[in-house]
């Protein structure tokens, strides 16, 4: 994995896809209207800022769900390794499209 915030399918449990990603720097603000999504540090620390100033540190070996409908911004200060657990059907990006947002089919590519 050499583009950061470019998950990668590499597993599916049921009607969850489990990914991996080497986030740096900010992704976006955004929501998944109708998923929850879980957030598994590896290496590295993500914050993970939330409506009303709220934030969350996520370090290696602990996880965060963001639950459905819950604004956030994932930001790692420097490059960080995450595992992401989601519905199939959530959206990179939740309901926001950017230059950086990688539909479903690309990050399950060879996977099925």
């Amino acid at each position: 994995m050499t583009v950061h915030w470019t998950p990668r399918v590499v597993g599916r449990v049921n009607d969850q896809y489990v990914e991996v990603a080497k986030p740096r720097g900010e992704l976006t603000w955004h929501a998944h209207d109708a998923e929850d999504e879980m957030f598994l540090v590896v290496s590295g620390r993500l914050r993970l800022q939330l409506r009303d100033d709220q934030e969350v540190a996520v370090g290696p070996g602990q996880f965060h769900v963001v639950p459905r409908g819950v604004l956030h911004n994932p930001v790692a200060d420097e490059e960080v390794e995450i595992v992401l657990i989601e519905t199939v059907t959530t959206a990179h990006t939740g309901d926001v499209v950017m230059p950086g947002t990688v539909p479903v089919e690309r990050q399950v590519g060879d996977f099925r």
